[in-house]
């Protein structure tokens, strides 16, 4: 595990071994975006995600970001057997009284395991976490949810993917999320002093211009954070283009977060672990890009952990120097909320 970064004068990002880091104390406009290896075991990947929120933690960072279904396989076969019930906005956990010795507990009123891990470590670190996106079910449908837990332990923020990711690329790749997932119908958006209002969508979501004109323009978003697991067709073609795309367009930072690259098995080899699902090789490169559309820090698609200080007076910057969001013809064209 390497913290990976691409320097950038104007914002201050690390690159640290993690053996070798020193507990930092936490600045508000630090982020780090964890970019974990995903494995079958929700045991492992809920350990693996415990470990990388702690160093993200020791590093400084107010807001940390974890990719899309880090606690399941990204296959559509998948979705419902690592499927959770999860908490909704203004949900928290809440401490109760053991039998055993008077000690307490955190009850998490059915809610599963995966986000009761998120909001313990929110309110453990008094950090904001974007819980990347699980699979939650609820009235026997399965979405594609992401979570804001704030540092008390409480959801401030829950987004369904709105638009699922059905494709078929001839001679690359074809996967129909819709076999399995309902699509969402929120936009989300929650507020982090020092950062401003911040917007989320889910992998897919960021093809949309539409969806980040509306949380930039309508709601003022100052970041627009995009958990994702693009794959190694449309990944090298249009994961960094999408980001600087939608960043230039919102004059904003844009944040994403991948799961790692993890090898595909040798089915030839005997004495390799059978998998029970598909295999899927996400692209990596989880990224941040500044309201100019540069790409400010990013790393590989090795598991590593980006860490970056925001400057969020480049936002304000950005949209006073070319005034684009006050230059619209509304006699011409005009964007409406729902």
């Amino acid at each position: 595990l390497f913290w990976l970064s691409r320097q950038h004068q104007s914002t201050r990002s690390y690159s640290l071994s993690a053996t070798k880091m020193v507990k930092q104390k936490q600045f508000d406009n630090r982020v780090a975006l964890l970019q974990i290896p995903v494995t079958e075991s929700k045991s492992t990947n809920l350990n693996t995600a415990s470990d990388y929120v702690q160093k993200a933690h020791d590093a400084g960072a107010k807001l940390i970001v974890l990719p899309e279904i880090w606690n399941s396989p990204y296959a559509t076969s998948a979705f419902r057997d690592y499927a959770e019930t999860l908490p909704n906005v203004g949900d928290k956990l809440n401490e109760v009284s053991s039998n055993e010795g008077g000690m307490s507990e955190l009850d998490g009123d059915g809610w599963g395991e995966s986000s009761r891990l998120l909001m313990t470590l929110a309110k453990k670190y008094n950090m904001y976490i974007v819980g990347g996106s699980i699979p939650e079910t609820r009235n026997n449908k399965i979405f594609n949810t992401c979570l804001v837990i704030n540092p008390a332990g409480e959801v401030v923020g829950k987004h369904r993917k709105v638009h699922l990711f059905d494709i078929d690329v001839p001679g690359g790749i074809r996967f129909k999320e819709s076999d399995t997932l309902t699509a969402g119908d929120d936009i989300t958006h929650f507020n982090v002093d020092g950062l401003g209002k911040i917007g989320i969508g889910i992998c897919y979501d960021i093809r949309f211009p539409e969806l980040a004109m509306l949380l930039t323009q309508h709601y003022d978003c100052k970041i627009l954070i995009y958990p994702g697991a693009f794959n190694l067709t449309t990944g090298p073609a249009h994961w960094e283009l999408l980001q600087r795309a939608r960043a230039v367009d919102g004059q904003c930072y844009v944040l994403t977060a991948s799961p790692a690259r993890i090898s595909q098995p040798n089915d030839d080899d005997e004495t390799a672990t059978k998998t029970k699902y598909p295999h899927y090789s996400a692209w990596g490169h989880s990224t941040v890009v500044s309201p100019w559309g540069e790409v400010i820090a990013t790393c590989d698609e090795n598991p590593a952990i980006v860490v970056t200080d925001l400057d969020m007076t480049k936002v304000e910057e950005m949209r006073t120097s070319i005034p684009t969001m006050k230059q619209k013809r509304n006699d011409l064209y005009r964007l409406v909320d729902g």
